[in-house]
């Protein structure tokens, strides 16, 4: 049984992940901003998996999580950090510094707050997988997501330095998971979404493959299985 750190667990790819991983024998430690939804999954997805209240956004929230996950589990085999945010779709001009910011702290800033934390017990191991979600957007632009763009191709940044940061044995990796079906897909793209692949097919088949991944990966910009390049 592998110890999987996921953020973003309630709802879209995280959600999903998370019924797969259970699915495949291995344990999940999920956050997620949302009450509502932590507590339903606290009460449908029993030990060995734990689930918290965490605004990755906030590093003493995450510091917190840190301490008490660590004090209670082995490091963590596998950091998925998932979570994220999407801006107002709409010109850069028309995006608030409220909005902006937010993207920003949730997908660039929350992947340097868990890794604060979390990382050094895992190299202290001297081993451990490390996978953060950026997207096709962190890889390529369009209109009216700048602020998304912006914080994606930063992680592509930040995972990159990090893998030469990092001893043999770790693996670092940034991931674009392709186009699927969610809430966030359906907030900017809501006419086309429908035609894409549904969170739970595509975990079926990526939960799997995230799970082999190893120092060999170290420092990749990876693509999941299946999704066109």
């Amino acid at each position: 049984m592998k110890t999987i750190v996921l953020t973003g667990v309630t709802r879209g790819l995280g959600r999903a992940l998370l019924e797969e991983f259970a699915l495949l024998g291995h344990r999940v430690i999920g956050c997620s901003r949302t009450r509502s939804g932590i507590e339903s999954l606290q009460a449908e997805f029993p030990a060995p998996h734990y689930f918290d209240i965490v605004d990755v956004a906030e590093d003493p929230q995450v510091q917190s999580w840190a301490r008490h996950i660590l004090a209670e589990f082995d490091p963590p085999d596998l950091i998925l950090n998932n979570a994220g945010l999407m801006n107002p779709v709409g010109p850069l001009w028309s995006v608030s510094a409220d909005d902006f910011r937010r993207v920003m702290a949730t997908n660039l800033e929350g992947i340097a707050n868990v890794t604060r934390h979390f990382l050094p017990s895992m190299i202290r191991r001297g081993n451990g997988v490390m996978v953060n979600f950026s997207s096709g957007w962190g890889r390529t632009t369009d209109a009216g997501v700048a602020p998304y763009c912006a914080s994606k191709w930063g992680v592509e940044g930040l995972t990159q330095a990090l893998s030469q940061e990092v001893p043999p044995g770790m693996c670092i990796a940034a991931l674009n998971p392709g186009i699927i079906d969610t809430d966030m897909l359906r907030s900017c793209w809501a006419d086309n979404a429908g035609s894409f692949e549904a969170p739970s097919r595509w975990a079926r088949r990526v939960a799997p493959w995230l799970l082999r991944l190893g120092p060999t990966e170290n420092g990749q910009a990876l693509t999941a299985p299946g999704v066109a390049t």
